[in-house]
């Protein structure tokens, strides 16, 4: 009964989240404000963010993810995906920062690292040219550089990075994931942030992303 309580109560939330944007929800069409990208939802909800560190719309994005993740229900979980098919680097690299990433969220370090890549790249202009050079970053946020190294050759981090690659490729492959930054609803609602109001672009994001949890 309780479990059928919080379930229930979730709902209402997510609702009333609607409620709060009436002149947008109404309008939302699959195919054109978002896609269907899987048959199935995933088993516990989540929003992922497919982007890059190589990404200026990325970074500019960073400030409204804490918006997004209000918006979501409680027991959501929030996914960073970094993506390896940027053209500034080659895809052995992107495919290793999204490791760092990984490994900068369980030792709950990411946000800060996430800046720091960011100002890494695209404000200091500097390259990252090997693994060293994100061990240095790592470092640099206070982090520590032995667990870094470990976290970057631990089964679990290689394992969730080769989880995320084939989602990734999937998506890629048939022509859904083609530019970041993408945000996907437990798995199965690609938003098409280019059919959203400019004048009013994120406060339609936020009930878009409210709209999808409801599905």
């Amino acid at each position: 009964m309780t479990r059928v309580l919080k379930i229930i109560s979730t709902l209402a939330a997510t609702l009333l989240l609607i409620a709060s944007y009436p002149s947008f929800s109404a309008k939302f069409e699959a195919g054109k404000h978002y896609t269907v990208v899987a048959e199935k939802k995933t088993s516990t909800p989540e929003l992922t963010e497919y982007f890059s560190y190589y990404c200026p719309s990325c970074r500019a994005y960073e400030p409204y993810l804490e918006g997004f993740k209000k918006v979501i229900p409680e027991k959501a979980k929030f996914n960073k995906v970094h993506v390896d098919f940027m053209g500034h680097t080659s895809p052995e690299i992107q495919f290793m920062l999204g490791k760092a990433l990984i490994v900068a969220e369980k030792l709950n370090i990411n946000n800060e690292f996430t800046a720091a890549v960011f100002k890494y790249l695209q404000t200091d202009r500097e390259i990252i040219s090997n693994q060293k050079d994100i061990h240095d970053i790592f470092v640099s946020i206070g982090g520590n550089g032995k667990k870094f190294d470990q976290g970057m050759k631990s089964f679990s981090v290689i394992g969730q990075a080769k989880k995320e690659k084939k989602i990734q490729d999937n998506l890629s492959k048939n022509s859904q994931l083609t530019s970041v930054p993408t945000m996907v609803v437990n798995g199965k609602y690609m938003i098409d942030s280019k059919s959203l109001d400019r004048n009013n672009f994120f406060a339609e994001y936020n009930a878009l992303i409210a709209y999808l949890f409801t599905l």
